[in-house]
């Protein structure tokens, strides 16, 4: 998520998707997830098997 308190509305409007964006967002949303030899699903036990990339963050560091 981005934090838009310090943005101008020129710079908040140019993050907005336009029309041919949310159209082709609308069409994928209709289509199959197809899952292929290069992309196999995963599965729960393969899932256990994966490591985090960055370490987790202290709620001290998030400012909550």
């Amino acid at each position: 998520m981005v934090n838009t308190n310090g943005m101008t509305k020129e710079m908040i409007e140019s993050l907005a998707f336009s029309e041919d964006e949310k159209a082709s967002l609308a069409e994928a949303r209709k289509r199959p997830v197809v899952f292929d030899e290069d992309c196999p699903e995963t599965t729960p036990e393969r899932a256990l098997k994966f490591r985090r990339v960055n370490p987790p963050r202290s709620r001290i560091e998030k400012g909550a």
